[in-house]
């Protein structure tokens, strides 16, 4: 990585907060990298902290497959990820992982071996496409895929999979289910394939029916085809569908724009929305707020997201009114 680039990289990313506006028109900002050949990669923005030379590493024993080792960086000792590893990208190169990228999600901080990193592209979320079929297996590592100006194709990584292929994922045995659920019903949205194995596990132990979207746009089509639904059959949408629960980062429409459609929309009134994401930023939970999200909880925790969740289905929380302009 060369000085211009490390220079350019820490200078927008220490402005990251303030483009958390970018959120509310549907638009983010991707961190371009390298892995060893000409195809680009991409991380969100917001889910970095900082781009540095590759330090010295400390190799400990028993290590899971594609950890590197740890580093002390300002005053903690985080885990080193060989990003290559996981997507299947092996280089030999005199660059071959120079680079650390330091991300913060899911309440953990890590450090992502790359190659280099380019600069950091702005995109329209409506931009941002679900992998192919041949991609978006179980255990993909691409979430999705967008073009750049140039021409290029960008693979977004699913780094929430990186963290459960390293280390696992947490455990829903200890979920217990609700007194009487009856006809409760949720719908969800997430990307990824990984968080959507833990969000259906949830509900599967609350007793909980559910409907599920791989992205925003999925999400507010169904959505309108509840609620017509329910018009057409003379009954309240908040009859049939207690809670919604949605990312904030997807594919075409992201969770704060799909926050608002639902919000501004008489026929959703009194069912709250639920913000379930890696994102960990107060400037990302004052977006939600301002788009009407009435709850917050942070990805690959079933006992928070189970907690969270209890009260609103059986409708002893507030339900945030609809947003003022």
């Amino acid at each position: 990585m060369n000085d211009t680039n490390t220079s350019e990289s820490r200078s927008l990313l220490e402005s990251v907060d303030e483009r958390t506006r970018l959120a509310g028109s549907n638009r983010m900002e991707i961190l371009l990298f390298f892995l060893g050949d000409a195809e680009v990669f991409g991380i969100n923005v917001f889910k970095v902290r900082e781009v540095t030379l590759t330090p010295r590493i400390t190799r400990t024993p028993h290590m899971p497959r594609g950890v590197e080792g740890v580093i002390s960086l300002r005053g903690a000792v985080i885990p080193v990820l060989d990003l290559g590893s996981f997507v299947g990208v092996h280089d030999d190169s005199d660059t071959r992982r120079s680079t650390l990228i330091v991300t913060e999600f899911c309440g953990r901080v890590q450090g992502f071996l790359v190659n280099d990193v380019e600069r950091i592209a702005r995109i329209d979320w409506d931009q941002v496409k679900p992998p192919s079929s041949a991609l978006a297996g179980a255990d993909a590592m691409v979430t999705a895929i967008t073009r750049l100006s140039d021409g290029r194709l960008v693979s977004i990584l699913d780094v929430e999979q990186v963290l459960a292929r390293a280390f696992g994922q947490s455990r829903t045995c200890d979920v217990a289910p609700l007194d009487g659920p009856g006809e409760l019903s949720i719908l969800f949205a997430d990307d990824s394939p990984t968080a959507r194995r833990e969000i259906s596990g949830v509900l599967e132990k609350l007793g909980v029916r559910y409907q599920q979207a791989a992205n925003g746009r999925e999400a507010w089509d169904k959505l309108q085809a509840l609620a017509d639904q329910a018009h057409a059959e003379g009954v309240a949408l908040s009859e049939r569908l207690r809670l919604v629960l949605a990312d904030a980062e997807m594919p075409e429409m992201d969770g704060y724009v799909l926050a608002r459609h639902i919000k501004s929309d008489g026929r959703f009134a009194g069912i709250p929305v639920v913000m379930h994401t890696s994102l960990s930023s107060p400037a990302t939970s004052a977006m939600g707020r301002t788009m009407g999200v009435d709850a917050f909880i942070t990805k690959f925790d079933a006992a928070n997201l189970a907690a969270t969740l209890r009260p609103l289905l059986l409708g002893h929380a507030h339900v945030a009114p609809t947003p003022t302009a």
